[in-house]
């Protein structure tokens, strides 16, 4: 036994309209189904109730035949009533079958754009349907493609997604555009080092990727590949919190940052007696913001600048404070390879309550989980990168002498983790702001 829709909106038993027609409208009802999220309200404004046994499951379900309007008299949809009241306690509104009844579709997207719920609803638009075909179905109106998207447009709804259906009709999910933020695409550069292989260098490269809005194009260079740079971007991002040292401040690197309508630098130094000062400052003469990863980076480098900050090492972020558990010293003496399992890495380390490291970031893990940690420099050219010095005057306000345990102060690590979190997040509020006044300034 079929229902139809009748002016009130209540049920009447009506001629069974065959089983070809039953089995498309359940069709119908199951393919709208799949736009439908669990546990949604859903008001069904449809021809039929098929929908109700096609819902996903903790979906609450409102069938025309229990509508009223605000007076609660059953509404007349084809006379201009609308469930106000029942609208706005959905979450969508469904109309399967039904659009195509309504006359005046102008007065029903009045109400529909008030209630600022998504619309679920199928239609024979005059592309495929049209003339006598609409005329015997009892169609009692007739738009194209072009002129629904017109009209959506006006009440402002626009088509989220849509999937075709068997007799000419389109499924369409609308949403309320004021709902969606413009998006407008934009390029970044982040330029740094090959090394994404190691521990440090593939957490910074997921560092820098959650901080990049969704709409952003991201090309990656490194410096050995900067040939393949494009000729301009509305942003380059110069670092992955890594440090800069003398070779990598040449003029190449000066044009890969020329070619942002802006610029920011997420790095620290190393080899800072080598660092010939002119080079790096000509760098942060041309950077918006250099986001300095420690505080003696600042001090030595940045000292007057109204665009340099100190950062912190961004990559404490990446490591949750734990209790270590295993009394057996670790020694990393080697570059920690992480191809694939980061976390079983970080596992690995926090499992330890004395960790001795000779590389910078397997110890910032260790100081999140370890009692007691020892480090050692690595010489080059017979200077030290200081790196680690640096660390350990950011987190802890003083140095340690190298290849001695030193018990670590876990209220430090906390309070410099809070720091430097506080800090990321202002690095992502700046790019969002850069690339906001990029894309406003392009539209003017």
């Amino acid at each position: 036994m079929a229902l139809q829709l009748t002016r009130n909106l209540a049920l009447e038993t009506a001629p069974d309209i065959g089983p070809d027609a039953a089995r498309a409208a359940d069709a119908r009802a199951e393919l709208a189904a799949q736009f439908i999220p669990a546990g949604s309200r859903v008001l069904d404004l449809s021809v039929d109730n098929a929908l109700e046994r096609s819902l996903p499951s903790g979906c609450s379900y409102l069938g025309r035949d229990r509508v009223t309007c605000d007076g609660g008299q059953a509404c007349d949809i084809a006379r201009g009533d609308f469930p106000t009241k029942d609208a706005g306690q959905s979450d969508i509104v469904v109309m399967l079958g039904a659009f195509e009844q309504i006359a005046d579709a102008e007065n029903l997207f009045t109400h529909l754009r008030f209630c600022k719920q998504d619309i679920i609803l199928s239609y024979r638009a005059t592309d495929f349907v049209a003339g006598a075909e609409r005329a015997a179905l009892g169609l009692a109106n007739a738009f194209s493609f072009y002129d629904l998207a017109l009209l959506f447009d006006r009440y402002g709804f626009r088509i989220e997604c849509t999937a075709p259906l068997d007799g000419g009709q389109m499924l369409m999910r609308l949403t309320p555009t004021e709902r969606l933020k413009p998006v407008a695409p934009c390029s970044v550069a982040v330029v740094s080092d090959s090394n994404f292989g190691s521990f440090g260098g593939r957490f910074g490269l997921q560092a820098i990727n959650a901080l990049m809005p969704g709409e952003a194009d991201v090309h990656h260079l490194y410096f050995g590949s900067l040939q393949e740079a494009r000729d301009k971007y509305d942003l380059v991002v110069l670092g992955l919190g890594n440090s800069m040292f003398q070779p990598l401040l040449g003029d190449d690197v000066l044009d890969i940052v020329g070619r942002g309508k802006a610029a920011i630098g997420i790095f620290g130094t190393h080899h800072r007696e080598l660092i010939a000062r002119p080079s790096l400052d000509r760098l942060l003469d041309r950077l918006d913001t250099w986001f300095a990863r420690h505080e003696e980076d600042l001090l030595m480098f940045g000292r007057g600048r109204s665009n340099a900050t100190h950062l912190g090492d961004w990559l404490i972020d990446q490591f949750a404070m734990r209790a270590a558990t295993l009394d057996e010293p670790l020694q990393i003496t080697e570059e920690v390879r992480v191809d694939h399992a980061l976390d079983r890495a970080i596992q690995v380390i926090h499992c330890h309550k004395n960790v001795y490291s000779t590389r910078l970031h397997p110890l910032l893990c260790a100081l999140t989980a370890a009692e007691n940690v020892a480090y050692a420099e690595q010489p080059s050219t017979g200077i030290a990168l200081g790196e680690f010095r640096s660390m350990l005057i950011d987190i802890f306000g003083r140095s340690y002498p190298e290849n001695r345990f030193f018990a670590v102060d876990r209220d430090a690590v906390r309070r410099y983790k809070a720091r430097v979190h506080g800090n990321v997040a202002a690095v992502r509020e700046r790019i969002d702001s850069i690339l906001r006044n990029v894309a406003v300034a392009a539209a003017v």
